[in-house]
């Protein structure tokens, strides 16, 4: 039969795990919520990412035609969405690190990440 000591020591776990299990919901419900905004020094273009760099708005200031070439356009477009990007990877880095402090950050949300990034390597498993 199992001492008063083991069962306080029981409960004391399943606290423990209720309370490690309602942070991790917590940091989903947060990384969910995740969005970052960039804006063009010039102003001209705001790019909004969501938590896994998807795009979820751009605004073009109405002048933007008559200032920017469409090469320019679609290249500052371009620049806020890696600016926002990165922003919302730090952010989601910051939220998950405390659940998962060994993990290698740099490689999975670096700048060069890729898709290819998440494959296995040859010879693994």
């Amino acid at each position: 039969m199992a001492s008063n000591e083991q069962w306080k020591l029981l409960e004391q776990l399943v606290q423990e795990v209720n309370q490690q299990t309602e942070q991790l919901k917590q940091m989903q419900e947060r990384m969910r919520e995740l969005s970052a905004t960039a804006v063009s020094r010039d102003g001209m273009v705001t790019v909004t990412v969501g938590p896994r760099g998807e795009v979820r708005a751009i605004e073009l200031d109405p002048r933007v035609y008559r200032k920017l070439s469409p090469s320019e356009l679609s290249g500052s477009i371009v620049e806020q969405i890696g600016h926002a990007t990165r922003q919302v990877s730090g952010e989601m880095k910051e939220l998950m690190e405390p659940f998962v402090p060994d993990l290698p950050f740099d490689d999975l949300f670096g700048e060069e990440t890729g898709f290819e990034s998440f494959l296995p390597r040859p010879g693994t498993p």
